[in-house]
């Protein structure tokens, strides 16, 4: 078929509460409490018979979206300003988001804009009925390594948080610090250390210290073996950035600070980032990703991959986004650790010994029983 007469219809959402399997959080406050549901926002966008699906992950303990605000900005802005697009339009979608919901300080409701790019993502790719890497011609790993998450267990409990990844085949691993006094996040690194002395570690801040308490943080990381320092800064000290990572004794990888491609070429420009990491969600989803993606690459900075506790359908985005530009050190794309994507039925995203197969299925390839999507959106609702 061809996609020149296909025009975007109609874009709904759907409030879904998912099991939680584990608890989860990071310096800004709780992701996700077992006994609690996770709340996931999922989008379908239809556009003639064909139609594709996203999702939205609200955390206010790490951005200002709330699922209200998710539901209520796709609702009232940006499905009226791309109803009758060409669903192939994803340039134009973009523009159209960007003048309903200005970037402003920020990038302008990124979530929200992510759910719906990422649906439009499935859908093109459901109508010609490839997947989404070689809708983009670009799929350069079939299968992605894991890093399991520590976060919020004492120094005490992390061996046996360490053991839990290890025995599901996990050989890498990510801290979470900043949610502790310095010494108490140190001795819960060292403690990761020596449950696993040969896997590659890394430690992720969420924007939790100074410029004098990360470079002291680093050089104790660096006696620890730990490869890089995600986010020690808050995002918008540009500055402060630039001087720690000219003190650093480990790499510093960006996270919060790249919203948009035109912050990764500020920090590039200013030489204040050694990785850069990708996360869809954060930067309003697949179109602009790939363009921050390609801008790291092309200007010799290495890329990380990263995800916002996704459920099965953010996790096959960020998957063909990785494999695309051939991401090969382990990822944080933890959704299976701390929820159960009930929604997504038959064939879904593989993981067996903390790899990840990328979907190879029309669109994103993930099956979703939309019928209980409803349900649980209505009964929530």
């Amino acid at each position: 078929m061809t996609l020149d007469g296909l025009t975007i219809d109609r874009v709904e959402t759907f409030a879904v509460p998912l099991p939680t399997l584990r608890s989860f959080g990071v310096s800004g406050g709780s992701i996700a409490t077992v006994g609690k549901p996770s709340i996931r926002v999922l989008v379908k966008v239809t556009a003639g018979d064909h139609f594709g699906w996203g999702e939205a992950t609200p955390i206010p303990a790490w951005t200002y979206e709330t699922q209200e605000s998710i539901v209520s900005t796709i609702d009232g802005y940006l499905a009226p300003a791309i109803i009758g697009l060409p669903a192939w339009d994803l340039d134009g979608v973009t523009t159209a988001f960007d003048r309903a919901i200005n970037r402003g300080f920020s990038i302008g409701s990124p979530l929200a804009k992510s759910a719906v790019d990422v649906a439009l993502h499935d859908l093109l790719g459901r109508a010609l009925g490839v997947a989404v890497g070689v809708l983009w011609g670009q799929r350069r790993l079939s299968s992605i390594q894991l890093g399991w998450v520590v976060s919020g267990q004492g120094p005490s409990e992390v061996a046996a948080a360490v053991a839990e990844g290890s025995d599901l085949g996990y050989r890498a691993f990510k801290v979470k610090i900043g949610l502790h006094a310095e010494e108490v996040d140190l001795a819960i690194v060292a403690a990761v250390r020596s449950a696993a002395p040969d896997a590659p570690l890394w430690v992720d801040a969420n924007q939790a210290y100074s410029v004098g308490e990360a470079v002291r943080i680093s050089h104790a990381l660096a006696d620890l073996g730990v490869t890089a320092f995600e986010q020690p800064l808050p995002a918008n000290d540009v500055a402060g950035l630039q001087r720690l990572r000219d003190r650093s004794a480990i790499p510093v990888a960006l996270d919060e600070s790249l919203r948009h491609p035109t912050d990764m070429s500020t920090f590039v420009r200013l030489g204040a980032v050694d990785v850069a990491i990708a996360k869809v969600q954060r930067s309003g989803g697949l179109t602009l990703s790939r363009r921050l993606c390609q801008l790291a690459q092309d200007s010799g900075v290495r890329v990380m991959g990263s995800g916002l506790t996704d459920s099965d359908l953010g996790l096959a985005a960020s998957l063909h986004l990785f494999s695309a530009f051939g991401v090969d050190t382990p990822v944080d794309l933890n959704g299976r650790q701390f929820i159960d994507s009930v929604y997504a039925t038959g064939e879904t995203v593989k993981i067996a010994d903390g790899m990840a197969t990328v979907p190879t299925g029309p669109g994103l390839g993930v099956e979703v029983d939309e019928e209980l999507v409803r349900s649980l959106s209505s009964r929530h609702g």
